[in-house]
C-alpha cells in the first residue's frame, strides 16, 4: 500500500471512543458480500475500508458470504469474491464465512420471536402487503392474520419449513409498529417459502431468512464490534437493533453507515454489469473496461494504486462522487516506480538512416528505470530501418514543433541526433517513409555549435518483435450513464452512452526483451502509457499480447476542457 498514514474519519473516531471509554476491547469488522456477481470498485473502497481498519486495530475482519438469495448465487461469484480479496492483498479471519452456517440458528432465533409473540405468519401476497404497509404520507394497516395465537404462528412456520405450502403463499413477519413512519418497521418479512436449490445447502431448505434478519445476527454471532456498511441501510439501522434487542443473544454489535462510492464514466450496479456481460457488450466480467475488480486487474491496475484511491477519497456521510481520473491518477502513482520501462511503436512510420554502417554505427545500453539501478540495463539495437511513431512527424508542424520533420533534427532516445532529408509518400500523397542521416558524433554527447531539443523514441525494424496491443479507454461516454432522463421524464437506457472507441486492437512493435514475459508483467512504454501482458490471451515466448492500463497523463481532462 502506499506511505501515506491512515486518515482519521468520523468511523475511526467511533472506534476510537469506544477503544477509550471501555465500550469494545477489540475491533472486529466483516465485508459480506452478495455471492450474485463479481465485486466492482465499490467493493473495494468496502474491503479496503473493513480490512485496513481491522489491519490497523490489530483486529480481525472476517468475509462472509450473504447467501441467503439461492436463485441468484453461484460457486463462480463465490470464488472470484474470495480471489479478488486475496489479490487486493488481504487476509480474512479463519474461514470463509456463510450466512447459510448460520440457518439452524436463525430459524431458532425465528421461532423465539414467534414464542415470544413478537412474529407471525402472515398469508398476504406481495400486491397485498404493499397496499397494506402504507407510504410515507399514510400508516399501514396492521394484517389480518396479525392476531394469530402463538401455538398456531408456531406451528404454521413449522409446516412452511416442512415445506407443506406453495411458494410465496406464506411469510414470516415481525410484529413491529404498522404506523411507524419508518417503513422498514412496519411488520417487515423475516421468511419467505422459496423451492430454489442452494450453492451451500443443496435443497434442504425452502424456506430463506431476509437479509435485514441475517445480517444483524450474523454480526452478533460472530462477535462483529462494528458493522460498516453504506448510507442506503441507515434507515435500516433501527430494524437491525430491534431484531438483537428482541432476541437472546449476547452480542449486539453496532452499525455504522457511509456514502457509497459513485465513480463518474462507470455503473456499479451488479444487475447492470450482468447486462452488460449477458448482451455481449462486453468480452465478460474481467472486461478491462469494466469497474469489476477482476476487470480491473487485467487492465493492469494495480492492488497498491486501488488501495490508495480508497484512501485518498476517504469516508464519510457526504455524496461521494468521484471522477475517473481521481482512480487513473493513483493507479499511474503507484506504477511510476513499480514498472520497469521499454521502448514500443503503436502506430509505425519507417525511417531509414541512409549513413548507417554496419560495425560502426553503435548501439547502446540504457536502463529500465531511472531510479532502480538494481534493475539492470539491456541494449537497445540500432539498425539501418527503425520505425518511430506517425505522431512525432509533420509536414508542416505547429508551433514550437520539437520533433521531427522535413529538414530538421531530434535525438533518438539513447541513441543518436538524427536528420530527417527526404519524405517518401505513396501514390495517394500517403507519407511511407522517411529518410534520415545520423549525426555519428552524437552518440552519448551533444552535437557541436548547435542544440537539439526534441527526443523521440524508436525501435529498430530488425530487432522488434509484434504485439497485440488493445488500447482501452473509458466504457461511457456520459458521467452517469445510469441517471440520464429523456424528454418524458423516464431513465434513458445506460447502454445508449457505451463509447464506440473505449477499444482499439493494433499490432505494434516492441523490444524483444518482453517477448518472455510472464502473464501480468507491467510495463511503461516510454512516452505512451502504463501496459501490462494481458492476463489469459499472452503467452511467454509467444507473440505478445498487452493492455493498454493507463495513459502516461489524463488524456480525457484535455478532452473535457474543449
Amino acid at each position: 500500500m502506499s506511505n501515506e498514514a491512515p486518515v482519521s474519519n468520523f468511523i475511526r473516531a467511533i472506534i476510537d471512543g469506544d477503544l477509550v471509554s471501555g465500550k469494545r476491547s477489540s475491533v472486529v469488522t466483516r465485508f459480506p458480500p452478495e455471492p450474485n456477481g463479481y465485486l466492482h470498485v465499490g467493493h473495494a473502497k468496502s474491503i479496503c475500508l473493513n480490512f485496513g481498519i481491522a489491519e490497523d486495530y490489530q483486529g480481525q475482519c472476517n468475509l462472509r458470504m450473504d447467501d441467503t438469495n439461492p436463485e441468484k448465487e453461484e460457486d463462480e461469484y463465490a470464488a472470484a469474491i474470495e480471489a479478488d480479496v486475496r489479490w487486493l492483498g488481504f487476509a480474512w479471519h479463519g474461514d470463509v464465512r456463510h450466512a447459510s452456517d448460520y440457518f439452524e440458528q436463525l430459524y431458532a432465533y425465528a421461532e423465539e420471536l414467534i414464542s415470544a409473540g413478537k412474529a407471525f405468519v402472515c398469508e398476504l401476497n406481495a400486491e397485498e402487503m404493499r397496499e397494506y404497509r402504507g407510504d410515507f404520507s399514510k400508516p399501514g394497516r396492521d394484517s389480518p392474520y396479525r392476531t394469530r395465537t402463538v401455538e398456531e404462528n408456531l406451528a404454521l412456520f413449522r409446516a412452511m419449513r416442512a415445506g407443506e405450502y406453495a411458494d410465496g403463499s406464506k411469510t414470516l413477519r415481525l410484529k413491529i409498529d404498522m404506523g411507524s413512519p419508518n417503513l422498514n418497521l412496519r411488520d417487515p418479512v423475516i421468511y419467505r417459502i422459496k423451492r430454489a436449490t442452494h450453492i451451500k445447502t443443496g435443497d434442504s431448505w425452502c424456506i430463506y431468512p431476509m437479509y435485514d434478519y441475517t445480517h444483524c445476527i450474523s454480526d452478533a454471532l460472530e462477535g462483529i464490534t462494528h458493522s460498516l456498511c453504506t448510507l442506503e441501510f441507515e434507515d435500516h439501522r433501527p430494524l437491525y437493533d430491534w431484531v438483537l434487542d428482541n432476541i437472546t443473544i449476547a452480542s449486539h454489535p453496532q452499525q455504522i453507515e457511509f456514502s457509497r462510492l459513485e465513480l463518474l464514466y462507470v455503473v456499479t450496479s451488479k444487475r447492470k454489469l450482468k447486462q452488460l456481460v449477458d448482451e455481449q457488450l462486453v468480452s465478460g466480467w474481467d472486461d478491462p473496461r469494466m469497474p469489476t475488480i477482476t476487470g480491473m486487474r487485467r487492465r493492469g491496475y494495480s492492488p497498491e494504486g486501488i488501495k490508495l484511491f480508497a484512501q485518498r477519497i476517504g469516508v464519510s456521510k457526504g455524496e461521494n462522487i468521484i471522477d475517473y481520473s481521481i482512480l487513473e491518477g493513483a493507479v499511474r502513482e503507484t506504477l511510476e516506480e513499480a514498472c520497469p520501462r521499454v521502448i514500443a511503436v503503436l502506430d509505425p512510420i519507417k525511417v531509414t538512416l541512409t549513413n548507417f554502417e554496419a560495425g560502426v554505427t553503435a548501439s547502446r545500453s540504457a536502463p529500465y528505470h531511472p531510479h532502480h539501478a538494481e534493475w539492470g540495463e539491456r541494449e537497445v539495437p540500432i539498425a539501418p530501418t527503425i520505425y518511430v511513431e506517425r505522431e512525432d512527424f509533420a509536414e508542416v508542424p505547429p508551433a514550437g514543433w520539437q520533433r521531427l520533420t522535413l529538414g530538421s533534427e531530434v535525438r533518438l532516445r539513447y541513441s543518436y541526433v538524427i536528420k530527417c532529408d527526404e519524405v517518401v509518400k505513396d501514390a495517394a500523397g500517403n507519407v511511407v517513409e522517411l529518410k534520415c542521416s545520423i549525426d555519428p558524433a552524437t552518440l552519448g554527447q551533444n552535437p557541436v555549435g548547435r542544440k537539439v531539443k526534441g527526443v523521440i523514441h524508436w525501435i529498430s525494424a530488425e530487432h522488434a518483435i509484434e504485439a497485440e496491443v488493445r488500447l482501452y479507454d473509458r466504457l461511457f461516454t456520459e458521467a452517469r450513464p445510469d441517471a440520464v432522463r429523456g424528454a418524458d421524464g423516464q431513465y434513458v437506457d445506460f447502454k445508449q452512452f457505451i463509447n464506440g472507441a473505449s477499444l482499439q486492437t493494433i499490432t505494434a512493435y516492441v523490444e524483444p526483451v518482453v517477448s518472455t514475459a510472464a502473464p501480468e508483467t507491467r510495463y511503461q512504454f516510454e512516452r505512451l502509457g502504463y501496459f501490462v501482458t494481458d492476463r489469459h490471451d499472452h503467452v511467454a515466448g509467444g507473440k505478445p499480447v498487452f493492455n493498454r492500463t493507463v495513459t502516461l497523463k489524463d488524456a480525457w481532462a484535455a478532452k473535457e476542457a474543449k
